[in-house]
C-alpha cells in the first residue's frame, strides 16, 4: 500500500514531505517541518537544472531519518539517467539534510542545484482554516545562510538554514553551481534549526538540552534501550511479533520533553495530535504500564500539576478537572484558541484517578499515590460537583465557551459523533455512558487509595457507597429494555440517546454492567452490526448517522478495540476478547505493524484488506499502545497483591505466546500462553 506523504519524528519535532522528499505550502493536510506546533518550513523544494526530481525508492525504515534516491524528469520504461540525487535526512529537535549528486557520465558535467526555501510560521491550528498572520515574517541572507524569522509582539520563532557548500543565497533559497568530474559526486549538508524564544528573548532549546539538537545515533541509542527495558516476547504469530516491535518504535519516537518542566511525555500522534493530551495520555499509559511502567510517572506528575484550580469559561476549567489538551502556539498564546491549556474533556479526571490506582497496583509505588492524594481526592470532587451539571449523580458535559471549545466532550469528540438512532442530536448537555463506567471506576480506586495509602477509612466506606448507588442507578436509567442494550447516552431531559455504538465495550471495562446483562452486551458487540470483520465499529451499520468512513460514526478505532478486548476479558468473554485481539492484528499485517489512529468500517466480506481512512494520524500514541494492551488480555496479566495472575486464552490457531520478564511490583516472571488447536478442541470435549 503506497504512502502518498512521507513523515519522520523525533517527539513533536517532526517533517511530513512529498515521495521526492520536497515540501510546498499547504493549508490540506500538515505537511513541513514542525516543532511545538509551529510550521519552520512550508517550502522545501529541490531541482536540478530547473526539473523536478523523481523519487526511484525511499529508504524509510527508522522513525527519525529517511532517504530519497531520485532522477531527474518522469520515469519512462526505458530510464538513463545520467545523474542521480540522493537526499538523506535526519531530525533530532533539528532538521539535518545531506544532499548528494552523483555524475553517472564519462565526462564531467556541470549542474545547478537549487533549493526553494521558506516559512509561513503557521499555526498547526491555522492549517485548515489559512489566515492572514498577524506578526511579521523576514528573510535575512548571510553567508551560506539564510535565517527566517518571524515575530508578533513577544512570539518570536525562527528557522536558521546553512550550507556547508558555498551557496548563492536569495530571500527564496540556495543555489549551487557544480562541476563533477566523470563518475563522481558533490554534496553538501543542510542544517536546519528551529528556534524557539521565551518572553525574555532566551532560545528554548539551549535551556533545555533533551530538546536540542541531537545526532542520529543518540536518538537510535535512546529508543533501543527504550525497546530493551521493555519485556521480550516469542510467539508463532508473525503479525503479533511485528506489531509489537514497531508499538515499541513508535512509542519512542512519539516521546518529547515538555516546554514547561523539561520531563519526557508522549505525545498523542503525528501529525495533528504532537502534544500532551490528557485522556490519549491516561489510555496510552494504561496500556503500556505492564511492559514500560517509567513511562507513566511523568505524564501523572504533568497532569496533577496542571489541575484545574479556577473557574475559567475560555479554557473549560474547573476546580479538580484534569486537562484535555496543551498548546504552545500562536494561535494559544494569544488567546485564539484556548488550549493553554484547554480542559474541554469530562473524562480525563475520572481517568486520571483510575491511573494513579492502576499505577501503585504494577509497580507498589505507594509513594506516588500518598504524593498526590490532594490531587485524587480534587478528582474525585469534581465528578460529584461541577462534572454533575443536573444533579441527577451522573456525569454531564456542556461547554463553558460555545465559541472555540469542545461541544462533545467525550473520547468521541466530533460534533456529530453523539446521536440517536434515527441520525438527530441531543441538546446539551449530554451524559454518556463510558462516562459513567469511568466515574464509578475512579470511586472504587478512590475507596481503594483512601483506605490504604491515605488513612481516610471514613473516605474509602462513601466512594464505595456512591459507587454502588451509580451502578445501581445506571444498569436502571440507561438501559433500553426493547433492545437489550446501554443507551449511548441521556440527553438533557434524561431521555435515552438510543444509538448503538462501541461506547457499550467501555462499559464492561469499568465494571459497572450488571452481570445479567453482560453476555448481551458480548452478543452486540460481537454482532454484524458494530462488529465488521477487522474489528467494533464506533457506530452500528443501521444507525442514522453511520458511515464506514465517518470519524467517530462507523470507522474502526485500534485503541476502542483494545479497551473492549479488555472488558469482555473481565466479564469472561475470553474468547470474544481473543477475536477481537486477533482482528487487529490481522488487521495490522496491511499497515506494516503500525496500527493507524483509526481505519474504515466497511464489512471484511467487502474487502480483503481494512481501508485507509484518510486523515487517521500515524503513527499515534494509543494505537501503538494497542497491541501491548492485546497481549495482556491474551495472557490474562492482572495484578494481585505482591503477584502477577497468569491465565492465558490465546486463540486457536496463534500458537504460542511468550512474554519475558514482565516489571511490576514483583519483580520480573514470564508468562507463556499457547492457543488450543483443533484436534485440542476434540480431545477435551
Amino acid at each position: 500500500m503506497m504512502k502518498p506523504l512521507v513523515s519522520i519524528l523525533d517527539g513533536n519535532t517532526f517533517l511530513v514531505s512529498d515521495r521526492r522528499g520536497d515540501i510546498e505550502p499547504s493549508y490540506d493536510f500538515p505537511t513541513g517541518l514542525f516543532s511545538f506546533d509551529t510550521r519552520f518550513l512550508s517550502t522545501w523544494l529541490l531541482t536540478l537544472d530547473g526539473e523536478r526530481l523523481h523519487a526511484l525508492s525511499i529508504d524509510d525504515a527508522k522513525s527519525y531519518r529517511t532517504r530519497y534516491f531520485l532522477v531527474p524528469g518522469e520515469p519512462t520504461h526505458y530510464l538513463d539517467a545520467k545523474v542521480s540525487v540522493i537526499r538523506s535526512r535526519a531530525i533530532g529537535g533539528s532538521l539535518g539534510e545531506e544532499l548528494t549528486v552523483l555524475n553517472h557520465s564519462e565526462r564531467e558535467m556541470r549542474f545547478t542545484l537549487r533549493m526553494d526555501m521558506g516559512s509561513d510560521f503557521a499555526d498547526l491550528f491555522e492549517i485548515k482554516h489559512q489566515r492572514r498572520k498577524k506578526g511579521a515574517a523576514i528573510a535575512v541572507v548571510g553567508e551560506n545562510e539564510l535565517r527566517l524569522t518571524y515575530r508578533r509582539e513577544a512570539f518570536h520563532r525562527e528557522a536558521v538554514i546553512t550550507s556547508t557548500a558555498p551557496a548563492q543565497v536569495d530571500q527564496g533559497g540556495m543555489t549551487w553551481s557544480v562541476m563533477i568530474g566523470p563518475h563522481q559526486e558533490w554534496s553538501t549538508r543542510l542544517h536546519v534549526a528551529t528556534m524557539i524564544y521565551g518572553a525574555r528573548g532566551e532560545d528554548f532549546r539551549a535551556t533545555t538540552p533533551l530538546s536540542g539538537t541531537r545526532s542520529p545515533e543518540a536518538i537510535r541509542n535512546e529508543q533501543q534501550q527504550l525497546v530493551d527495558r521493555a519485556p521480550k516476547l516469542g510467539c508463532d504469530c508473525e503479525p503479533l511479533a511485528g506489531a509489537y516491535h514497531q508499538s515499541l518504535n513508535d512509542l519512542g519516537a512519539l516521546r518529547y520533553e515538555s516546554i514547561a518542566l523539561g520531563v519526557r511525555l508522549l505525545a498523542a500522534g503525528l501529525p495533528w495530535f504532537m502534544t500532551l493530551f490528557g485522556r490519549d495520555s491516561i489510555l496510552t499509559s494504561l496500556q503500556v504500564l505492564p511492559f514500560l511502567p517509567e513511562l507513566v510517572p511523568p505524564t501523572i506528575k504533568m497532569l496533577a500539576g496542571l489541575q484545574g484550580y479556577r473557574l475559567d469559561d475560555f479554557r473549560d476549567e474547573e476546580p479538580g478537572k484534569i486537562l484535555h489538551e496543551l498548546r504552545y502556539g500562536e494561535t494559544a498564546g494569544f488567546e485564539e484558541q484556548p488550549h493553554s491549556p484547554y480542559y474541554g474533556s469530562a473524562d480525563s479526571t475520572p481517568l486520571f484517578v483510575i491511573l494513579l490506582d492502576e499505577y501503585e497496583r504494577w509497580t507498589g509505588d505507594d509513594q506516588l499515590v500518598r504524593q498526590l492524594e490532594f490531587s485524587a481526592r480534587a478528582a474525585l470532587n469534581w465528578i460529584d460537583t461541577y462534572g454533575d451539571l443536573l444533579g441527577t449523580g451522573y456525569l454531564w458535559y456542556q461547554t463553558r465557551n460555545p465559541d472555540t471549545g469542545l461541544a462533545n466532550q467525550c473520547w468521541k469528540d466530533s460534533w456529530d459523533s453523539i446521536s440517536y438512532a434515527d441520525g438527530r442530536l441531543p441538546g446539551f448537555p449530554r451524559a454518556t455512558c463510558e462516562l459513567q463506567g469511568y466515574a464509578y471506576d475512579a470511586k472504587l480506586r478512590g475507596a481503594r487509595m483512601a483506605r490504604l495509602f491515605w488513612n481516610d477509612p471514613a473516605y474509602a466506606d462513601q466512594l464505595e457507597r456512591e459507587a454502588a448507588l451509580l451502578k445501581e442507578r445506571f444498569n436502571r436509567d440507561f438501559w433500553i429494555p426493547e433492545r437489550d442494550y446501554y443507551a449511548l447516552a441521556l440527553d438533557p431531559e434524561g431521555r435515552h440517546v438510543d444509538a448503538l455504538s462501541s461506547n457499550i465495550g467501555h462499559l464492561l471495562w469499568s465494571g459497572i454492567v450488571d452481570e445479567t446483562r453482560a453476555e448481551r452486551i458480548a452478543h452486540h458487540l460481537l454482532g454484524p452490526r458494530l462488529f465488521s470483520g477487522w474489528g467494533v465499529r464506533t457506530l452500528a451499520t443501521e444507525q442514522g448517522r453511520y458511515n464506514p468512513v465517518g470519524y467517530h460514526v462507523g470507522t474502526v478505532w485500534p485503541f476502542d478495540n483494545s479497551f473492549i478486548a479488555w472488558g469482555l476479558a473481565r466479564y469472561g468473554f475470553r474468547e470474544e476478547a481473543g477475536r477481537i485481539c486477533e482482528s487487529m492484528l490481522q488487521a495490522s499485517r496491511y499497515f506494516d505493524g503500525r496500527l493507524p489512529e483509526a481505519f474504515a468500517g466497511y464489512d471484511r466480506s467487502l474487502t480483503e484488506y481494512p481501508v485507509q481512512y484518510p486523515t487517521a494520524c500515524s503513527p499515534q500514541a494509543w494505537s501503538a499502545g494497542t497491541p501491548l494492551l492485546l497481549l495482556r488480555v491474551l495472557l490474562g496479566l492482572e495484578p494481585q497483591g505482591e503477584h502477577l495472575i497468569i491465565d492465558p486464552a490465546v486463540p486457536e490457531g496463534m500458537g504460542r505466546v511468550e512474554l519475558l520478564d514482565i516489571p511490576g511490583r514483583w519483580g520480573t516472571v514470564d508468562a507463556l500462553g499457547r492457543s488450543r488447536t483443533a484436534q485440542d478442541n476434540v480431545r477435551g470435549s
